[in-house]
C-alpha cells in the first residue's frame, strides 16, 4: 500500500513536470503570435493613414481613431461590463495620456521627417521600456536580453536608409514618441494585472477623444468620398483589433520582449512596400529583417530557459 502511494506520487510528479513546460511554450507561443498579429495589423495601419491623405491633419486622424475607439468598443461590450469603472482609475488615466502623446507626436514626426527616420527614432522604444520596467516596477534585465534589444536596434538601423535628418524639433517629436510608447507599453505590461485588454484599450480612446476634440472641432476635416470613409473604417477597424491583440499578447512577456517583438512591424512595412507600392528588395531589407527576426528567437530562447529555472 505504501509502495502504491509513492508510485502514485512519483506519476503525479512527473506528470506536472510534463505539463509545467508544455503549459509555459503554449503561453510563450500565443504572446509571440499576438504580438505579431499586432505588428502585421499595425503596418496595415500605417499604409491607411497614408492612404488618407495630407489634407487630414493630425487632429481628424486621432479622433478616427480614438473616438472610432469608444464607439465601438462601447457597442461590443458596454452592455457585458462598465467600461467607464476601471479597477486603477489613476494608472489607466495615466496610461490614456502617455499613449495619446505617443500616437500624435509620431504622427507629427511621420509628417515633418522622412519615414525612415522617424521610424528609426520610434523603434527605440523597446530600450526605453527596458529603463522605466526596472525604475517603476522593479523588473530584471539581464545582459542577455540587452544584447537582444541592442541586436533589434542595429536591424532597425540597417532596415532603413537611415540619415540624421530633419530640424532639430521634428527629431526630438520622434523621440519624444519612442520615450513614451516605452513607458506606455511598461504601463500596459502592469495594468494586465488587474485589467482586461478591452477596458484598457477603451480608457486610452476615451483619454485620447477628450484631449483631441476641441483641436479637431477647431477645424473639423470629414471625409467626402466612399474611398475616405472606407479608409476611416478601416482605420477604426485595424487600430482597434491590433492594439487589443498588442495589450492581450503583454499578458505573456514583458515589455521590452513586446517592444522586440513589436519591430517587426517594420520587417511587414518593408513587405507591404515591396508588394503593394513596388518598392525593390534591398540588401537592407533582408540584413536588417534577419536580425530582428534572430532577436526575437533569441529572446524565445531566453524566455524558455528562464522558464525551465523557474521551475
Amino acid at each position: 500500500m505504501k509502495g502504491l502511494k509513492l508510485l502514485e506520487a512519483k506519476t503525479m510528479k512527473e506528470s506536472v513536470s510534463i505539463c509545467v513546460p508544455l503549459t509555459h511554450s503554449r503561453e510563450t507561443a500565443k504572446g509571440v503570435g499576438l504580438m505579431l498579429g499586432a505588428a502585421f495589423l499595425f503596418a496595415i495601419l500605417g499604409l491607411l493613414f497614408k492612404l488618407l491623405g495630407p489634407e487630414f491633419r493630425v487632429w481628424d486622424i486621432a479622433i478616427f481613431r480614438f473616438g472610432g475607439g469608444v464607439i465601438v468598443l462601447q457597442a461590443l461590450f458596454g452592455w457585458k461590463q462598465n467600461l467607464f469603472k476601471p479597477y486603477n482609475p489613476k494608472m489607466m488615466l495615466i496610461r490614456g495620456i502617455t499613449g495619446s502623446i505617443t500616437f500624435l507626436t509620431l504622427i507629427l514626426a511621420i509628417r515633418l521627417l522622412p519615414l525612415s527616420t522617424a521610424l528609426v527614432f520610434f523603434y527605440g522604444f523597446p530600450a526605453f521600456a527596458a529603463v522605466f520596467s526596472p525604475l517603476l516596477f522593479g523588473d530584471r534585465i539581464s545582459i542577455a536580453d540587452t544584447i537582444c534589444i541592442a541586436v533589434t536596434l542595429i536591424g532597425v538601423v540597417i532596415l532603413f536608409d537611415f540619415k540624421f535628418s530633419g530640424g532639430i524639433f521634428s527629431q526630438m517629436m520622434a523621440l519624444l514618441a519612442a520615450v513614451f510608447a516605452g513607458l506606455t507599453m511598461t504601463l500596459i505590461k502592469e495594468l494586465r494585472e488587474t485589467h482586461g485588454s478591452v477596458i484598457i484599450y477603451f480608457y486610452f480612446c476615451l483619454i485620447g477623444t477628450v484631449i483631441c476634440i476641441g483641436p479637431f472641432f477647431a477645424n473639423p476635416q470629414l471625409p467626402d468620398i466612399a474611398w475616405e470613409w472606407l479608409i476611416v473604417g478601416g482605420i477604426v477597424f485595424t487600430s482597434t483589433v491590433s492594439q487589443l491583440m498588442m495589450t492581450q499578447g503583454l499578458r505573456y512577456c514583458t515589455s521590452w520582449e513586446g517592444g522586440v517583438f513589436m519591430t517587426s512591424e517594420l520587417v511587414f512595412v518593408s513587405i507591404i512596400g515591396i508588394l503593394i507600392l513596388g518598392e525593390p528588395v534591398t540588401w537592407r531589407f533582408w540584413i536588417g529583417g534577419l536580425l530582428i527576426l534572430i532577436s526575437a528567437v533569441m529572446f524565445n530562447l531566453l524566455k524558455g530557459r528562464k522558464n525551465n529555472q523557474s521551475r
